[in-house]
């Protein structure tokens, strides 16, 4: 078992910037990759974007390619989703997940077997 704890979200305006922690419990995630998602307000689950299990290698959803970031510090089990040049659009819900099938990161959801609750972003003025 799994457990993933999101913090930071929080009101934003746009433009600006926002750092999201992924905290993992119950098992280290040095061996596996993981993922943020979003849920935008009467929208579908959105691939935000993913990373492999050692840091090098990221991939990000068309949306937010060049003003995200994912990063991870194994040794503390956390991961982080940093946000930038934020607008209307990046508002919802952000969820971290974790494959623990595989070291490398992907965009396909249904690869991610644990989910954690989640962490609202509002971007408004």
């Amino acid at each position: 078992q799994v457990r993933l704890i999101e913090s930071g979200g929080k009101l934003v305006q746009p433009g600006g910037s926002l750092r999201l922690s992924c905290k993992a419990y119950g098992r280290t995630i040095s061996n596996y990759a993981m993922g943020w998602f979003r849920r935008a307000p009467g929208k579908g689950r959105e691939f935000v974007g993913s990373i492999n299990y050692e840091g090098s290698h990221a991939q990000y959803g068309d949306s937010v390619r060049g003003r995200f970031t994912i990063s991870r510090v194994n040794a503390e089990n956390i991961v982080y989703l940093d946000m930038s040049r934020l607008n209307s659009e990046d508002t919802g819900l952000y969820y971290c997940a974790i494959d623990t099938d595989s070291r490398w990161s992907t965009y396909d959801a249904d690869n991610y077997d644990y989910w954690g609750q989640g962490t609202v972003v509002i971007v408004s003025s």
